[in-house]
Order: C-alpha cells, then sequence, then structure tokens
C-alpha cells in the first residue's frame, strides 16, 4: 500500500476548486517529549507509550470515521500533534494503508507529517518516507539559540538544521515553522533570521507571530510580569515585513501565516480554509462532516477507554446550523489570500455569508476586494481582519 501513496509530481492547488466528495484526515498523536511554555495545543507528557495499542486505537476511531463517511475520494492525510515525530513509522504505515483501504485515493495525496528537530534521525525519516510520508513539517520555531531557549525547546539551532537537512533529503516537500514577534525583537533581526531562513530552498514556511494563549506557561508570566509581550505597532511592522520579504522571495502569503511557492500550498489546510469535510481522529481531535461537528476525548486514556468502550474517541458530535457555517466557512476563507466564492458558499450552506451593504463600505475604503462573487481581503485589510470580519458577517 505504502508504495501506492509514494512521491508524485506536485500540482498546482491554487487554482483548483475542491470538488465535493473530497475528503481530508487528520490524525492527532498527542505526546511530546516537554510541554511548550506556548502551546495550547492537546499534548501531553508520558514516561511510557503502549505504540500498539495506541496503533490499533486509532484504526478503530478511522474506521469509524469510514462508516460514516463511505465512498469519499481522500486528497490529503495530515499526522499532527504533539510530536507525530515520535511515532513508530509502523503506525503511521498503518493508517496510511487502513486509510487507502476505506477510500479511494488521490495519485498524488499528500501525506505530511509535523516533527521537532529533537525527536527525529536520519533512520526515522527514512522510514516515514517509506511508509508513504511525503511532506514534513519541521518545528525549527527559530534560529537563534537564546530565542529557543526561551522558546523552551529542547532543541538547539544546530540540531534544527541538522534535521532540516536530512528532511529535505528524504522528501521532496519540506516545510518549517518559525515564530516571530518575540519580546524585544528588532526589525534587523528578524530580517537577517527570516532571510536566512528563506535561503534553505523549502517551497514552504509557516511564520507564526508569538501569542500569549489563556493557560499557557506563558501566560502565567505574562502575569507576573515575567515579561512583556511585543506591543501591537511593533508587531504590526514585522507582519508587514515578513509579507514584503517572502513574497520578494517568490513564496507570498497564501493564508495570514502560511507562504508557499505556486504549488506547494498545503493542500490539507487549503481543505479546511475552504470549508471542506475532514475526518479527525485521535485525542483532542476535531472534524467537520456531513454538517456535524465532531470532538474526540482529549486526554489521552480516556480516549483509549472511549475506543474500547464504544469502537471510538467521540465524545461531541453536533450538528452546524446554516448560519454557524456559513460563518465558519468567512471566517477561514477570509484568511486566504484567494478569498472565497460567496455565491457558492451560500448555495453550499444554504444562508448568506456577508451583508453587501457593509462589504462595499469596505471595498471603497480598499479593505476589501470584490471580483463577482469573489471576496478577498486585501494586504491593507490583513492586519484589521477580526474588525472587518465582525463588520460583514451576515
Amino acid at each position: 500500500m505504502a508504495a501506492s501513496l509514494a512521491l508524485h509530481e506536485v500540482k498546482d492547488v491554487s487554482t483548483v476548486v475542491p470538488e465535493r466528495d473530497a475528503l481530508a484526515l487528520y490524525v492527532h498523536w498527542p505526546f511530546c517529549v516537554s510541554k511548550c511554555p506556548y502551546c495550547d495545543f492537546n499534548s501531553h507528557v508520558r514516561d511510557r507509550i503502549d505504540q500498539a495499542a495506541w496503533r490499533e486505537a486509532l484504526l478503530a476511531d478511522l474506521a469509524h470515521e469510514a462508516r460514516l463517511l463511505p465512498e469519499r475520494r481522500l486528497t490529503s492525510i495530515f499526522f499532527g500533534g504533539g510530536t507525530p515525530s515520535l511515532m513508530e513509522p509502523e503506525t503511521a504505515a498503518a493508517v496510511i494503508e487502513a486509510a487507502g483501504a476505506h477510500w479511494v485515493t488521490d495519485d498524488d495525496i499528500e501525506i505530511t507529517l509535523e516533527a521537532n528537530p529533537s525527536s527525529v534521525e536520519a533512520a526515522r525519516f527514512a522510514d516515514l518516507a517509506a511508509a508513504g510520508v511525503n511532506r514534513v513539517s519541521l518545528g525549527l520555531q527559530s534560529l537563534d539559540d537564546s530565542a529557543l531557549a526561551f522558546l523552551g525547546r529542547a532543541h538547539s539551532v544546530t540540531d534544527g538544521l541538522a534535521a532540516l537537512e536530512t528532511a529535505q533529503r528524504h522528501f521532496r516537500r519540506v516545510s518549517f515553522d518559525l515564530i516571530y514577534a518575540l519580546p524585544g525583537q528588532r526589525v534587523q533581526d528578524w530580517q537577517a533570521m527570516l532571510d536566512r531562513a528563506l535561503g534553505f530552498g523549502t517551497g514552504h514556511l509557516s511564520l507564526y507571530q508569538l501569542t500569549i494563549e489563556p493557560g499557557t506557561r506563558f501566560a502565567t508570566m505574562v502575569a507576573r510580569r515575567d515579561f512583556e509581550p511585543l506591543g501591537a505597532d511593533a508587531s504590526a511592522e514585522l507582519f508587514e515585513l515578513t509579507q514584503e520579504r517572502t513574497a520578494a522571495a517568490g513564496l507570498p502569503a497564501y493564508e495570514i501565516s502560511n507562504h508557499a511557492r505556486p504549488g506547494e500550498e498545503s493542500r490539507h489546510n487549503l481543505a479546511y480554509w475552504r470549508y471542506r469535510d475532514y475526518a479527525g481522529i485521535g485525542p483532542g481531535a476535531h472534524g467537520r462532516r456531513l454538517g456535524q461537528r465532531t470532538v474526540r476525548h482529549k486526554k489521552p486514556e480516556n480516549f483509549i477507554a472511549a475506543v474500547a468502550r464504544n469502537g471510538h474517541g467521540l465524545v461531541e458530535e453536533e450538528a452546524l446550523s446554516a448560519r454557524e457555517a456559513a460563518h465558519e466557512a468567512l471566517v477561514m476563507g477570509l484568511r486566504l489570500a484567494e478569498g472565497l466564492d460567496t455565491d457558492e458558499l451560500t448555495e453550499r450552506l444554504g444562508a448568506e455569508l456577508v451583508e453587501e451593504a457593509a462589504v462595499a463600505r469596505l471595498v471603497r475604503l480598499g479593505l476589501l476586494e470584490r471580483r463577482r462573487t469573489h471576496l478577498a481581503v486585501t494586504s491593507q485589510g490583513r492586519l484589521l481582519l477580526d474588525s472587518i470580519l465582525g463588520e460583514i458577517a451576515a
């Protein structure tokens, strides 16, 4: 099975309109070596992980979703976390093979796995590639050792660059993450780091501003005044610089925080942002299928118990109203540089997405662009996206 899902030529997805039978699969691996102070994802540190038990639980959870979503065309698989590179390659191979048995898969299916530099080595990447993974997203987070220490990362810059070189040797498509707008970060320092990152030759970069999420260790530290987050004006200046430098290097933003050469956009994430169905399995995984929002148990032990009891890890299935779905589609679609087709979504979801009078006013102000039925945020409007959504949502 792995051979049938091996590397294929990458198509330019920026102009592809997803078909209605298309389906994406998200697989959550919840375990990490340690918890980063900025992270609010569903991640857990455990002394021991029964890999075989987790393999069987994920396969059972997958089979449940497949029974509810028959005769779909699988376009992508995304192993997220947590730290999926801590997963045994045999587990990834088993999930990929099972997904191919449950659904028809695209010949050039995108199969992504998130990895941390401190948890990977050449043998593991080689085995993951043999299992069918053809795209890796590497959590470098910074190219400065002091910043990595502040972010609580377990790797050094040297470790990160070695992992990046290994990834580029084994996978045709490689992306990596950087976090910027750190406390006290200067424009010239971020520009130098970004230019260095652009020189590594990957076709995709995810560039996130540091946000202080409730419930994280950083939130506690800010409350204690251990450090002061970078101000809004300074963060905006770094954001604008990021857009300029990535565009000049041929990796323009196709989403607020994601940059790619044309044709190397993450197809899996495009399925989210274009508001298509995706099955989510594993602890804490969210999904969207047939007008429902699905949520799995977050705590690993609760998830395992639920699968043993019920044959799946679901804790919540909620039918979305047409209005709720329309609002979600608007929020996600306007993150994309391509924007969204309001008429297509209105027809598909059964509810109006926008107030046209508010749209017309923001078009006149240069914050939105309207091309027939297509609506997109302009470069001037990107920094005001939250306010724009509040004004135009139907």
